[in-house]
């Protein structure tokens, strides 16, 4: 199986399986100036691209940008037009360009450096997945009141999930998004909670909702999977629990359904209109937007892209969801001067450039009003991995950390969940902490109905538990070398920012 990169790429998946039958303020106006003269032609042997184009939001203006966008060599595959973005295919090499001089037009440029085919996570690894025999013994030998496989989850107890579902599991009128690679609305642990008429496939950047069309196309696609069953595994004696077993779960893919499985922009705008319309409280998103690590705004196109996406998220905010993200697996420090990114573009050829973190953004995580995560292990220290940043970390949560061990029958640090075709395996990675913290903002939800993103994200942090910055420096994987430096104090750092979310206080 091909690496999966960062978040949703480093929920280091180590699958065990067990087979159990405001718009951003440093963006600027749109240019003024007419559309160039040169021939709009495509040329026979051109690649197609996908772009953004992102216009003021009267009707007047979208609809002379449209027949810009024809004229210029585009087709329109799509228009938002409450949030101003529309969606184009073009084989123009210079429709980014031309479209920018637009009148009305306020960003626009490709949202990917490979061409359109026929046909982006954060886990940390490979998958380990629990053997049969593995399967039957925890089944066995679990006490009557949990689940087979919850003796492994030793996430649940460390937020005081076991306890909280005792209280209350969460309200079958909340509903998370899981935002990613598709989800297996036919496993036992998610079939009980799962929506399908809040669910969707988003990956060609229009909704399609044809029954079924949000599961995972492969075996490979198992993060999203993953995702749900951490928030919402039914307790019914079958596997795992998650951490709000009562509230519902949604699937919306916006993974592309080759071994890559990047997650494009125009998928990601696709799933956050799709989820604010469709009545979703809160979305998940463990993953970065491809095919860019960070989206720096002297680029045209990834300026552009930083415009779509966080149009999108703004609109679902607005509308009343709460969205949560994953900050990364790169052990970067998201507050600091420079940051060395080698990974991007993911789609074609990577170059090796240094970026302003504060100039240049992780998309969605690093957007206004989106629930920055980091991830913890066994031991309530930061995961050796997760990325961090003085007061860009909101909360954190269990992530599962390889070099903290735990004391369960397994001994696996990482997060056990579900997995498709029936089956449950461990992962690590911001992409597992991502979803505990939806699961707990849901549960939040539940006893509070009325609180709005905005309330939800303050209680979120009210509620947590910190640490404070460790007494000695950090050496997460033990090898004698600094690895990070916490900055900040016992009630808000970089490491954790408020603290460990707490299920238990969220139902209380």
């Amino acid at each position: 199986m091909a690496h999966l990169r960062s978040r949703r790429r480093l929920a280091l998946a180590v699958p065990v399986v067990l087979s159990l039958t405001a718009s951003l303020g440093f963006l600027p106006s749109a240019a003024s100036a007419a559309p160039a003269a040169e021939s709009a032609a495509q040329t026979a042997d051109a690649p197609t691209l996908a772009y953004v184009v992102n216009t003021r939001l009267d009707h007047r203006t979208i609809a002379s940008v449209q027949r810009a966008i024809a004229e210029a060599g585009g087709t329109v595959v799509v228009t938002y037009d409450r949030i101003g973005v529309i969606v184009v295919h073009s084989a123009n090499p210079d429709f980014g360009r031309q479209m920018r001089a637009v009148p009305g037009v306020q960003s626009a440029g490709a949202t990917r450096t490979a061409p359109l085919s026929p046909s982006g996570t954060t886990d940390e690894g490979a998958a380990q997945y629990l053997s049969q025999a593995e399967a039957v013994k925890a089944e066995q030998a679990s006490a009557g009141d949990s689940e087979p496989l919850e003796a492994d989850q030793w996430d649940l107890r460390a937020i005081g999930a076991d306890r909280a579902a005792k209280i209350n599991p969460g309200s079958r009128n909340v509903t998370v998004g899981v935002i990613d690679t598709g989800v297996d609305d036919t496993h036992p642990d998610i079939a009980p909670n799962f929506s399908p008429s809040q669910s969707a496939n988003c990956v060609s950047g229009k909704a399609d909702t044809t029954f079924g069309s949000w599961r995972p196309v492969d075996a490979d696609h198992y993060h999203g999977t993953h995702v749900a069953g951490e928030i919402a595994a039914a307790r019914n004696g079958i596997g795992v629990a998650g951490v709000a077993p009562g509230v519902k779960v949604a699937g919306i893919t916006v993974a592309q359904p080759d071994a890559g499985q990047l997650f494009y922009p125009e998928s990601v705008v696709c799933a956050f209109v799709f989820a604010a319309d469709h009545g979703v409280e809160i979305t998940n998103n463990s993953y970065y937007v491809d095919p860019w690590l960070y989206n720096c705004l002297d680029d045209p196109d990834q300026r552009a892209i930083v415009d779509a996406v966080n149009r999108a998220q703004l609109y679902a905010r607005g509308k009343g969801t709460l969205n949560v993200a994953a900050a990364g697996n790169s052990n970067h420090d998201l507050d600091s001067d420079a940051i060395v990114d080698d990974s991007s573009p993911d789609d074609g050829t990577t170059v090796s450039r240094t970026i302003d973190p504060h100039k240049c953004f992780d998309i969605p995580t690093q957007l206004p009003g989106v629930v920055t995560v980091s991830a913890v292990g066994v031991k309530g220290a930061k995961s050796y991995y997760s990325s961090y940043g003085d007061g860009v970390i909101d909360v954190a949560a269990p992530g599962g950390d390889k070099y903290q061990i735990p004391d369960t029958p397994s001994k696996n640090g990482r997060i056990l969940s579900t997995m498709p075709n029936n089956q449950y395996a461990f992962l690590q990675g911001t992409s597992m902490a991502t979803p505990h913290v939806a699961a707990v903002a849901a549960l939040l939800k539940s006893t509070h109905p009325q609180a709005t993103p905005a309330q939800l994200q303050a209680l979120l942090k009210a509620e947590a538990d910190n640490p404070g910055c460790p007494a000695e420096p950090y050496d997460g994987n033990g090898d004698g070398v600094v690895d990070a430096t916490c900055v900040g104090g016992e009630r808000v750092n970089g490491f954790y920012g408020f603290g460990v979310v707490n299920a238990l206080r969220a139902v209380k």
